[in-house]
């Protein structure tokens, strides 16, 4: 009953606030900018080793990225270029977001520690990896959302980690950010294995028929057809 009632609320607010966006009749676009800018900020905090700060900000950044596309179904203003540079944006703040913690941790001070400069940075890959493995795949026609950590899941975690980041170092439920590195650098990886996965199954049956078509033309034509792929880099 609570949490539905915590849901309700949020839904309540978040719609007012995308109603109120809606008649100040404001680009979507430029909300998707707003959030941006507010990631940069989050970067700078994580850099100085602000990361409660950062986390506080971080939910705000993203209220953001969910009122961007609400304002624009509402006010019927989606476009296939708006998608775009929601994608693009989405991946300038998330790497943003773990430069700034790769500075922190690896500046010449107490907190100094290249294991987590290396996690951050397989982190950073992995998440930068999860969204290029669903447009390649998507790129094939094929439905790509597989794995444990998309992007809301890695927002979160980062925000509670952040947000442990107070208090007295003694205390086991706080300074839980090197945990989450560890999780985020696991799993981001193991969702794009799992998305790779997922796109060979999806793929496989076509894969073979073409192949044994070839194969066939080869026997009735005597001659061998080469069968061009395209693993070119769609940006």
């Amino acid at each position: 009953m609570i949490s539905e009632a915590i849901g309700a609320g949020g839904k309540r607010v978040l719609g007012t606030l995308v109603r109120a966006l809606a008649r100040s009749r404001i680009n979507p676009n430029a909300l998707t900018f707003i959030g941006l800018l507010i990631n940069i900020g989050c970067g700078v905090l994580y850099g100085y080793g602000f990361f409660f700060a950062a986390g506080l900000l971080m939910i705000v950044a993203n209220l953001f990225d969910m009122l961007d596309g609400q304002v624009a179904r509402t006010r019927g203003r989606v476009t296939r270029f708006g998608a775009f540079f929601d994608s693009v944006i989405d991946r300038y703040s998330d790497i943003i977001v773990y430069v700034g913690i790769m500075v922190f941790y690896a500046r010449d001070a107490a907190s100094h520690s290249t294991l987590l400069v290396a996690l951050t940075g397989l982190a950073l890959v992995g998440s930068v990896m999860i969204s290029y493995s669903r447009a390649r795949a998507e790129s094939l026609d094929i439905t790509c959302k597989v794995g444990f950590l998309e992007r809301p899941e890695r927002v979160v975690l980062l925000i509670i980690g952040s947000l442990t980041e107070i208090g007295p170092v003694t205390n086991p439920l706080l300074h839980k950010m090197p945990q989450v590195l560890w999780v985020l650098a696991v799993l981001s990886h193991w969702t794009v294995v799992h998305r790779i996965y997922h796109t060979w199954r999806e793929l496989r049956v076509p894969d073979l028929a073409t192949i044994k078509a070839a194969r066939l033309n080869e026997d009735a034509g005597g001659k061998k057809k080469v069968i061009a792929a395209d693993y070119a880099v769609r940006n």
